[in-house]
């Protein structure tokens, strides 16, 4: 486990170590999309880890799909996550915020101006989700024209530069687990006529597109990009050719020259290997289920750069000191991770002291 606890560049800072904070929804935000009150000190417990990725943050009304999920396209909320960004600063850590725009994994229910969610193609996902009223099967969204598609791009632009006037480090765009960009990569997801569907090519020109609008607003040493090959959250599915898929949109991201590739591994080391072949930049992968035991695994083979953990930090806000001490690590309270009561299962974990 040595590797871990060395530096490493992304961008223009260097981290302190390789540890990652991975991006967790938390559902705790105001209505409005505010960071809640206890945000700074959920954030700020965690600065020890080389970086922290934020929960999913919506760029635009029609980004949201879960109660009480954070934007970043108001000045109210920008002002609340300068109170995170200030926190972590304060305890020496990093943090980029990531863009989530959910794009159909959403119901009216839930969205702010009570719209119908939107989405590559009017297909619904399959699947239900939480609303005030309870569980209830996701609608068919309303199909983006090329109109809006332009306005959802100048929107993470937008959220982007929020980001960093915010004070952030970064932004994450989010590609993957079933959202919106993720939405235009799936055969299944995407059955467009236009230029934004059916070749590979086409296919990978929204996240593409949005990528180039992210970098020209803020620079590409302050964007990453997260991808999930093969994962079938949400109901997508990229179809046969994922190999040319990921491919294709790996070779064009790195034309960006971007802080990082950060990937969500579900099991399929041949794209693993693939996408470190083709990733000339820092990899960061946060690997499903993964025991402790094989924490460092792509460290020590020198397929990643970076490692990203999502319960283990969410359960240990000391994770740094435990791991390099040896000490037993808290486990989360799965039924505590989406609901909002207070400090109850978000600041309350204890340290290891």
């Amino acid at each position: 486990m040595t590797d871990l606890w060395t530096s490493v560049q992304i961008g223009d800072i260097t981290l302190k170590n390789r540890l990652v904070m991975a991006p967790m929804t938390r559902s705790r935000a105001f209505n409005n999309g505010v960071p809640g009150p206890l945000a700074p000190e959920y954030y700020a417990q965690r600065a020890t880890m080389g970086l922290i990725i934020s929960e999913g943050t919506q760029p635009s009304p029609e980004g949201q799909g879960y109660t009480n999920t954070p934007g970043i396209y108001t000045h109210e909320q920008i002002d609340g996550w300068k109170k995170v960004t200030q926190a972590v600063h304060n305890q020496g850590g990093k943090i980029f915020i990531q863009l989530m725009h959910v794009g159909r994994i959403a119901h009216p229910d839930n969205l702010p101006n009570h719209e119908q969610a939107v989405a590559p193609s009017a297909i619904a996902p399959g699947e239900q989700i939480f609303t005030k009223q309870g569980m209830q099967d996701i609608p068919v969204p309303h199909e983006l024209t090329k109109r809006e598609i332009d306005k959802t791009i100048d929107d993470y632009r937008q959220a982007a530069a929020a980001a960093i006037a915010a004070g952030a480090d970064g932004v994450e765009i989010h590609g993957a687990n079933g959202y919106l960009i993720h939405q235009f990569l799936g055969k299944n997801s995407n059955q467009r006529t236009d230029e934004y569907g059916g070749s590979i090519e086409n296919r990978i020109r929204f996240a593409i597109e949005v990528t180039k609008a992210v970098v020209q607003e803020i620079g590409p040493e302050r964007t990453g990009f997260r991808i999930s090959p093969l994962n079938l959250l949400g109901g997508v599915n990229e179809g046969e050719q994922v190999s040319e898929l990921y491919h294709e949109l790996v070779s064009q991201l790195n034309a960006f020259d971007l802080a990082y590739l950060h990937m969500m591994h579900v099991g399929h080391e041949d794209i693993l290997k693939q996408v470190r072949t083709d990733w000339h930049g820092p990899l960061m992968v946060n690997r499903a289920n993964r025991p402790l035991e094989k924490l460092t695994i792509d460290l020590d083979n020198r397929i990643a750069d970076l490692v990203s953990v999502g319960n283990y930090a969410l359960a240990n806000p000391d994770l740094v000191k435990r791991l390099k001490e040896g000490l037993l690590l808290n486990r989360p309270n799965p039924e505590t991770i989406y609901v909002n009561n207070g400090a109850i299962g978000y600041t309350d974990y204890p340290t290891a002291e």
